[in-house]
């Protein structure tokens, strides 16, 4: 049975513009995003690994090796169970710094152009193999059904095909970076029909030459050499080279990592392409001994690796042949359109643009796309040539296909040293990948062109090292690796790495990340886009600042460096996905240069170490622990009920609190970043009024919401590092406490306690007062008995006066210490109190109690002797501890208020005779509501609230017992300084 060239032309464009209008479809949304991003839609997008190779050269490559055509399968399974550790970080990378091909990624972790252009130029190179491989697959396979198609038509013909079909599919966008949503679900297609067209094929054969599954079971019964042919070479030679060249092809030949990394979908397929791609890759090579035997129980005479195609057309099955050849023109286009428009953005960006023809042009979008166009259609026609320069008759497709399998197994050093080992350098890189592209030329490319007697040397070294001479590859495979692994390691050992390597290291290997040095010179993003226009022409410049900006949601007008340093580094990342990252580098490190003189902000360093670390399920060791322990201290931080400004040493703020978000109505992202001075009024100036004095703790009244909030602010200066000999503070942490119900409760308490010591005086205080009435009203009855004396009338008047000024000062001291003095927490402020009138004032009170006519009550103080503070508030302290001491002392014995001066401190002693406290009683005193007093006799809040209103005023207050027996209380208080205003009467 033949076929004429135009059905087949025909058909083949009808089925190329099927899927063209698949991938249309998708990208103007007529088919849903849930069907498009789909994980099943990803894991049959790799299905374009199974090639001509899969489709065609496995029957071919299973004839002469057996069940080891299995070996790609196998790898490629291996390679999936790996997804965690290899291809997972590739992906992270892929994103974050927007890295669209595997030069990319090896010039961001070795950084240098020299590095793009080497991997660009091995993996176009080592892709020729593999594009000739398709278009001769598909050459021969038309000439199979058609004769009389001549190679010379055909070749070009589908070539031609391509190049427009690629330039539809992936070349309508400028920038590489985004997503082709409907090129990946057209590959998914491709997928579905070349595994649906070798089903229907294989079961066709079953049917058709067996006799159905029980005919073909009774011919492998009389023909057992054809399973025994099948098993001998799998028992007999290795499988070793062909599972490490498919593990490493399943994700790092070009259109792999295409398909893997940078079409892959938002949401996380890597869990179904586990096992979905795999199970793809099982039943597509389940039918391979089918066509096989086919093949055999029919005696064709053409190649196995056609039999896909044979078979049907021996049977005159047309429908079937038709359906076999479309099958392969599938996954031979397919392989084309993706592993072109995976090289064409590596050679633009690595091998074209370095020359600098692109620079400043204000077209520079269509530029590139008209250069990726151009590239692309030259790298199908390269295909092409190299398909006309080899010799397609010594060569099977797998064989040939193998060929590129080696050449892409080169980068695997390089990328488990981005993966594994920081240590390694770009010169090992180098080195390895020179080593093994020369090893790679010698004993696979060379043979494909020079007679054997030349090469014979590569047989011979084959057959000495125990490989097999049928398979080249196997050789080549090893001493390749072998070279490139040991020239990578000890290059990487020998030479030292650049400061641009070890960052790039430590974000490859998810180590802790160094710091970011400096702070960007440009003050807005709009002075950005003037500076990025003589490198990426107006249009770029601001289409790209604006993308980025945009992204990060920041203002247009930003202008706090923190932010600008996150700008500038997502301009990198973008321009890392147009131009590649080390022009991407060069062109943002020339327009947008950092200053290096400028102290880089604290804030800004938190928050370019927290971007890197965010993650901390894909760190590694120690850092994953540290990065365990920060977000649990700085989740302490946020969940403390006290507010918590940390300040860097350039006075920008670096830690706000959810407690001081919550007490100050300013956000986390208003305070961060923000110098201290310029916050939201009155925080700006309150903090930056703390942070400037020496003082380490400040009382301050501070409108919030329409309310007066008493705040007390303490300030921690962080001392320098060991390490820094500028000798400068590193910075301040200041704690805020609302201490408005605190203050309130206090002043309630207080205020209690004076209403409990007036009902305590209160007997003292109707003897004290009925003394002085008693003698007005005798004196007002002998003074009718005077009235013509006038002497006598002056006299007695005088002393009724007397009586009354007596009256009058006691009732003036009672009710001045019984007000509240504090209304709803709000203190009077500090001014300059003269002891001797406090201790006086304070004696006189104390022997109004019922106690105090029975015990003498002294007191001494130097003159001019005076202390900051509250006189109510300290006379209260003074009178609660002198009761104190006259409830304890016995009748008949003495109590002594001494003060005396010693430097800045003022020291106040109350002394009794009493019998002292039990040692103990002596940590439980300043408790609230204890007491060694009988029921009824004392509230337990007294000690207590004097210690606080001491505590206050920065003394302290101390009780100790008396060696001659009793009880000794010290009160100590700052001595007031002379521009202290005195305290009114």
């Amino acid at each position: 049975m033949t076929l004429g060239l135009g059905p087949l032309v025909v058909a083949s464009v009808a089925y190329l513009g099927v899927l063209f209008l698949v991938a249309y479809a998708a990208e103007r949304g007529r088919i849903p995003a849930r069907i498009t991003q789909h994980p099943l839609v990803y894991a049959l997008a790799l299905g374009v690994y199974a090639t001509s190779w899969s489709y065609f050269g496995s029957v071919g490559y299973a004839a002469r090796h057996g069940f080891r055509y299995l070996g790609i399968y196998l790898g490629l399974t291996l390679a999936c169970l790996l997804a965690p550790v290899l291809w997972r970080p590739l992906l992270r990378l892929t994103r974050e710094l927007q890295l669209t091909s595997l030069a990319d990624l090896l010039a961001f972790r070795y950084p240098g152009q020299v590095t793009g252009t080497a991997v660009t130029l091995f993996a176009l190179a080592g892709s020729l193999p593999y594009l000739a491989l398709q278009i001769r697959a598909v050459v021969e396979s038309a000439r199979l059904l058609s004769p009389a198609a001549a190679p010379a038509l055909v070749g070009p013909g589908f070539c031609g095909v391509l190049v427009v079909f690629s330039l539809l599919f992936g070349a309508r966008h400028p920038a590489p970076r985004e997503r082709h949503e409907g090129l990946m679900l057209a590959i998914a297609f491709e997928s579905g029909v070349k595994l649906l067209a070798l089903v229907i094929v294989a079961g066709w054969c079953v049917v058709s030459v067996f006799g159905g599954v029980g005919g073909l079971q009774d011919w492998l019964t009389v023909h057992p050499e054809a399973v025994e042919a099948l098993q001998r070479p799998a028992r007999d030679a290795s499988w070793a080279p062909l599972l490490v060249l498919s593990v490493v092809a399943a994700f790092l030949t070009p259109r792999q990592y295409h398909v893997a990394f940078t079409e892959a979908p938002e949401r996380d397929g890597l869990a179904t392409v586990a096992w979905a791609f795999p199970l793809l890759m099982l039943l597509i090579n389940a039918a391979v001994p089918v066509l096989l035997w086919s093949g055999e129980a029919l005696g064709l005479p053409w190649p196995a690796d056609f039999h896909v195609l044979s078979v049907p057309a021996a049977k005159g099955a047309t429908a079937v042949a038709l359906l076999a050849f479309l099958g392969g023109v599938s996954a031979a286009s397919a392989m084309v359109i993706v592993t072109t428009l995976a090289l064409a953005p590596m050679c633009l960006t690595h091998l074209v643009l370095p020359l600098g023809t692109a620079r400043g042009r204000d077209d520079l979008y269509g530029w590139l796309l008209w250069a990726r166009r151009v590239l692309i259609a030259a790298i199908i026609l390269a295909g092409y040539g190299f398909y006309r320069l080899i010799d397609t008759r010594a060569t099977g497709l797998v064989d040939l296909g193998l060929v590129s399998f080696v050449a892409t197994a080169q980068f695997a050093p390089g990328v488990l040293g981005l993966l594994l080992w920081p240590k390694a350098t770009r010169a090992g890189l180098l080195a390895g990948l020179g080593a093994g592209a020369a090893t790679w030329t010698a004993t696979l490319v060379a043979p494909l062109w020079e007679p054997p007697s030349v090469v014979a040397w590569t047989n011979q070294a084959s057959v000495a090292l125990g490989f097999s001479a049928e398979e080249p590859w196997g050789f080549a495979t090893f001493t390749s690796l072998g070279l490139n692994a040991l020239c990578f390691v000890a290059v990487s050992l020998m030479t030292r790495q650049s400061v641009e390597e070890k960052e790039a290291a430590r974000v490859c290997a998810r180590e802790a990340p160094g710091l970011a040095e400096g702070s960007v010179a440009a003050s807005s993003p709009d002075e950005f886009r003037r500076q990025l226009e003589p490198v990426l022409g107006a249009q770029v410049a601001a289409a790209e600042v604006d993308r980025a900006r945009e992204a990060l949601e920041l203002p247009p007008d930003e202008r706090r460096p923190a932010e600008l340093r996150r700008l500038r580094d997502g301009v990198e990342r973008n321009l890392s996905g147009l131009i590649g990252p080390v022009l991407a580098r060069l062109a943002v490190g020339e327009a947008l240069r950092l200053d290096p003189g400028a102290r880089t902000a604290l804030a800004d360093q938190l928050r370019f170490v927290e971007e890197r670390v965010r993650d901390a399920r894909d760190m590694r060791g120690p850092v994953r622990e540290l990065e365990v322990v920060r977000r649990y201290l700085y989740r302490i931080l946020e969940d403390l009920p006290l507010g918590v400004c940390t300040v860097g040493p350039d006075g920008e703020v670096v830690i706000w609190n959810a407690a001081l978000e919550a007490v100050s109505r300013v956000s986390m992202d208003a305070a961060r970043g923000h110098p201290l001075a310029h916050l939201p009024e009155p925080w700006g100036t309150l903090l930056s009024d703390v942070a400037a004095s020496q003082a380490s703790d400040t009382e301050a009244r501070v409108p919030v919401a329409g309310q007066t909030r008493i705040l007390r602010v303490h300030c921690s200066r962080l001392a320098p590092s060991g390490g820094d000999s500028a000798g400068d503070s590193q910075g301040l942490t200041l704690l805020v406490e609302d201490w408005t119900e605190r203050k309130a409760v206090d002043a309630r308490l207080a205020h209690q306690d004076r209403l409990a010591s007036l009902g305590r005086v209160a007997a003292g205080v109707a003897h004290e007062i009925g003394n002085p009435l008693t003698a007005i009203a005798s004196l007002t009855q002998n003074l009718k008995y005077d009235l013509e004396d006038p002497e006598a009338v002056r006299d007695r008047v005088g002393l009724i006066l007397q009586q009354c000024r007596r009256i009058d000062a006691i009732v003036r001291t009672l009710v001045g210490f019984g007000h509240a003095g504090t209304v709803g927490g709000e203190s009077r402020p500090f001014t300059r109190v003269p002891v001797g009138p406090l201790l006086a004032e304070a004696t006189q009170l104390a022997r109004l109690s019922r106690k105090g006519r029975d015990v003498a009550c002294t007191h001494q103080s130097p003159d001019g002797l005076d202390v900051r503070g509250d006189a109510q508030r300290l006379e209260q302290v003074l009178v609660n501890l002198l009761t104190n001491a006259i409830d304890a002392s016995p009748t008949g014995s003495r109590v002594d208020l001494l003060a005396e001066a010693e430097g800045d401190v003022v020291r106040i002693q109350v002394e009794d005779r009493g019998h002292g406290i039990a040692p103990e009683l002596s940590q439980r005193i300043f408790e609230p509501f204890f007491t060694t007093k009988q029921p009824g006799e004392g509230t337990g809040l007294g000690l207590m609230l004097a210690e606080g209103i001491v505590r206050e005023h920065g003394g302290t207050l101390r009780i100790e017992g008396r060696a001659e027996g009793g009880t000794r209380v010290t009160v100590n208080l700052p001595r007031a300084s002379l521009k202290l205003p005195e305290a009114s009467a």
